[in-house]
């Protein structure tokens, strides 16, 4: 339901469904936006083709014979009972359920269950990003990463929750993504070889490097390669110095949004990494790791004093020591 649907304040008589689409022209009125469109269509090419079933209506005779195969059942899946609008379509219905990859990328190789899925891709290799993002001008290549980049960096919003681990996420290809940490599944494997790999871009980084599959995106700077187009991208920013991510509280700038939230940190009361050497707090990772080696100097003179006593391994304290007997030689709890 659209926000014109609810605030549709039209009276109808009792059961009868609202319509809030009024045409102008003839005043006929529609339940849904997209009707009143084709109804629209009528008026400029002069006639009108009707579906007796429902209120659809059609500009041409021919949109009109390939609906009523949705009615007629003609174009059926045998599998969940979708019904398609022409053959070719319930054929590329079909691949959803056999997971049948016939579009294969000739740039990267990855492969698609349906052209259309394939179209769309080919976008991120000619560059062409149509999809502009009002609050930070990043550009997408397609309507659909343009929504989840919106959700992902800039609304705070998380619905979805690891059952595992109780974090949450803003999306659920972020939850389903994370679960693989918990579950030990490696769902993306290469067909070349036996390997398979928890997250989809260490797949494609093994098939550039071990089967020369797909292309190397390389830094025209410092022709450093890299084997996903965003990865370049930040890449090349920090060469630029640019840096779209600003900082609300004060004038800093980060070339990525993961850097701003580490940042941000230091803005708050909260304190979630503790020196395991004197237990002195840190608002960020950075500045509680370059406190450890001047920790570990003013303690132990750097020196690596407690060692394991199951092989060479030494540590600068016993906590280390404890996690790496837990680790490597399954001691401890």
């Amino acid at each position: 339901m659209t926000e014109e649907d609810v605030n549709d304040v039209t009276e109808h008589p009792h059961g009868a469904v609202p319509k809030p689409y009024l045409c102008a022209v003839c005043d006929k009125r529609f339940t849904q936006k997209r009707y009143l469109n084709a109804h629209k269509l009528t008026h400029i090419e002069g006639k009108e083709y009707s579906c007796s079933q429902c209120e659809q209506v059609f500009a041409r005779a021919t949109y009109l014979r390939q609906h009523m195969h949705i009615h007629g059942g003609r174009y059926k899946c045998t599998n969940c009972g979708k019904i398609c609008r022409s053959k070719y379509a319930l054929t590329e219905h079909r691949r959803v359920h056999s997971r049948e990859k016939a579009f294969e990328c000739t740039a990267c190789s990855r492969q698609f269950g349906q052209a259309g899925h394939l179209v769309l891709h080919n976008r991120v290799h000619s560059e062409e990003k149509r999809y502009r993002c009002p609050l930070c001008d990043e550009n997408f290549s397609d309507s659909g990463t343009l929504r989840a980049h919106k959700r992902a960096v800039h609304s705070s919003t998380r619905l979805y929750q690891c059952f595992f681990c109780e974090k949450m996420f803003k999306t659920a290809p972020e939850l389903k993504e994370h679960v693989h940490i918990h579950t030990g599944a490696k769902p993306y494997s290469c067909r070349h070889c036996s390997e398979c790999f928890t997250w989809r871009h260490q797949l494609k980084t093994h098939l550039l490097m071990s089967h020369s599959g797909g292309t190397w995106l390389t830094c025209h700077i410092c022709q450093k390669k890299f084997g996903r187009s965003a990865d370049l991208k930040r890449h090349v920013h920090r060469h630029e110095g640019v840096k779209p991510y600003l900082c609300s509280e004060c004038p800093k700038g980060f070339c990525t949004m993961y850097e701003l939230k580490d940042h941000q940190v230091v803005h708050s009361d909260i304190k979630q990494f503790s020196c395991i050497l004197c237990g002195k707090s840190f608002g960020d990772k950075g500045r509680v790791q370059r406190h450890f080696k001047t920790c570990s100097v003013r303690i132990h003179g750097g020196l690596k004093q407690f060692s394991c006593g199951q092989c060479s391994e030494c540590f600068l304290s016993r906590h280390q020591l404890k996690a790496h007997l837990l680790k490597s030689h399954n001691e401890g709890s």
